[in-house]
C-alpha cells in the first residue's frame, strides 16, 4: 500500500446505509400487488443472489412500477464518519458514485463533506458506473494513476471490475444487497473484502 495515496468511496451501501429505503420500495410493492411484505423481499434476495436487481426485478414479478427511491430515508452507517475521519488523515478521499443531482448537498448535510477532497457523481458528469470513463474523469481530476488509487465500493459489476480493468486496488464492501453477489470469475475477484468500513482500518 506504499504507493496508494488516493481513496475513492462509492456513496450507497458504501458510506450510506440505504436499507430502510429498500425496506420502503418492498412494502409499496407488497401492498400494490396485495402479496405479503416477507414474499416479496424473498424474491428479492433470489434475484439479488442471481446477481439481477432484486429490487427491480420483483417489481417485474409482481406486474407493478418500481415505487420511487426516498434519499430521506438513507442515514449513515454508525462508522462512516469515524473511518472517513481517520482515513483522511492519511490519505486523499474522493467519491465516484451513481448518484442522483445533488451529491455534495447531501454529503454536507450528512457531515461528512469536510473529510471529502473530490467528489464525482454521475448525474452531474452525465456518465455512470460501470462505464469506465467516470473512473477517468476522477484520477484526471485527482491528478493520481490509477495504481496510486484504490476504489471501495458494494457492486462488484459497477465498482470493482471497471477499477479493477483500469488498474485500480479495490475493496468490496458487503453491506446492502451487493453482498449477496456471487463472484464468477477472475475479473471479478476484489483485492480486499470487508464487511463494514471500521475493517478496512485493519487494511489501510
Amino acid at each position: 500500500m506504499e504507493d496508494l495515496k488516493w481513496l475513492f468511496f462509492d456513496m450507497g451501501s458504501t458510506l450510506i446505509d440505504e436499507s430502510k429505503v429498500y425496506e420502503d420500495i418492498f412494502r409499496k410493492i407488497a401492498e400494490t400487488a396485495k402479496v405479503s411484505y416477507d414474499q416479496v423481499c424473498q424474491k428479492a434476495l433470489e434475484y439479488y443472489q442471481q446477481n439481477k436487481k432484486g429490487d427491480i426485478e420483483v417489481a417485474k414479478l409482481f406486474g407493478v412500477e418500481r415505487p420511487k427511491w426516498n434519499p430521506g430515508l438513507e442515514v449513515l452507517y454508525n462508522d462512516t464518519k469515524r473511518v472517513l475521519q481517520i482515513l483522511s488523515e492519511r490519505y486523499r478521499i474522493g467519491i465516484i458514485a451513481n448518484q442522483m443531482l445533488g451529491s455534495e448537498e447531501r454529503l454536507v448535510n450528512f457531515g461528512i463533506r469536510e473529510y471529502l477532497d473530490l467528489i464525482v457523481a454521475s448525474a452531474e458528469e452525465g456518465v455512470q458506473k460501470p462505464d469506465k470513463r467516470i473512473f477517468e474523469i476522477a484520477l484526471e481530476r485527482a491528478g493520481c494513476t490509477a495504481d496510486q488509487a484504490m476504489m471501495i465500493g458494494d457492486r462488484i459489476d459497477n465498482d470493482i471490475v471497471p477499477a479493477k480493468e483500469l488498474g485500480f486496488k479495490t475493496a468490496w464492501i458487503k453491506q446492502g444487497p451487493g453482498q449477496c453477489w456471487h463472484i464468477s470469475g477472475e475479473r471479478e475477484i476484489p483485492d480486499h473484502e470487508v464487511h463494514n468500513l471500521s475493517e478496512l482500518l485493519m487494511i489501510l
